[in-house]
Parts: C-alpha cells; sequence; structure tokens
C-alpha cells in the first residue's frame, strides 16, 4: 500500500508547522534537521530520512516513505552503514507505531523475509515485531 504524500511539499508544509529558526551555536544536527523541515519531501535521501527519523521528526509523513524504501532495499543504508535506516525505523517507540498499523503491518512483513542480520538488528526487528504483536 502506497501512501498518498504530497512528495513537493515540505515537512513544515504538510505538517503545518514552521520552527523557529535555530540559534547560531546550535549542533549540526539540529541545524540539519531544521534545513531538511524545508526540502520537498521527495528529494530526501535515505541518509536524510535515517537523520529525521532517528530524532522522531515527522513521523507520520517519513515512516511511510522510510517503509516504501525498506520495501524495494531493506538494508538501505545512510551514511552510518547498511541497515541504518531501518535500525532507525525499528527503534521508534512502540507508541509512535501505535498511530500507523497499516506501515506497522507493511514493516513486520518486510522484516519476516530478512535473514543474516548483524545480532544487533536482528534484535530490533525482534523487539519491533514482539511490539507491534502486543499492541
Amino acid at each position: 500500500m502506497t501512501v498518498s504524500i504530497d512528495r513537493s511539499r515540505s515537512l513544515e508544509e504538510l505538517e503545518g508547522v514552521r520552527w523557529q529558526a535555530p540559534p547560531p551555536d546550535t549542533t549540526r544536527l539540529i541545524a540539519t534537521a531544521h534545513a531538511l523541515r524545508k526540502r520537498p519531501v521527495g528529494t530526501l535521501t535515505v541518509e536524510d530520512l535515517r537523520q529525521l527519523i532517528g530524532q522522531d521528526i515527522g513521523l507520520s509523513v517519513l515512516l511511510p516513505l522510510a517503509v516504501e524504501v525498506l520495501r524495494d532495499n531493506p538494508l538501505a543504508e545512510g551514511h552510518m552503514g547498511e541497515g541504518d535506516l531501518l535500525r532507525a525505523v525499528l527503534t521508534r517507540a512502540s507508541a509512535a507505531w501505535s498511530h500507523y498499523p497499516d506501515t506497522a503491518s507493511q514493516l513486520t512483513f518486510i522484516v519476516g523475509g530478512l535473514s543474516g542480520l548483524s545480532r544487533d538488528l536482528r534484535s530490533h526487528v525482534e523487539r519491533f515485531v514482539g511490539s507491534v504483536q502486543n499492541s
């Protein structure tokens, strides 16, 4: 199932929330997050998705987009290595997933077919699947 998201619009536009400019002495991560919220979501890279999702930013828009990426390449990687987008998605709080049951079901299907994962990633998969089944 593909979620209907206007990919030409930014997170700011889609969520209807504009953040104030970050302070001049802000961290690189915060400055990056602010900049990425202004870009059209259709232009976000795997690394951009990983960073924003890892900070719990824009989950209602970005989780479905990330699951689309993972459907085509479950071990899609940004700058942290193979499977880093999957790790970011799997490690969101189970409460976040309760708002997106269809997306969680799609992800459960995707990870169900994976083998040969690192122990760390397998652990995140098992924790995610267990939390989805118990919710």
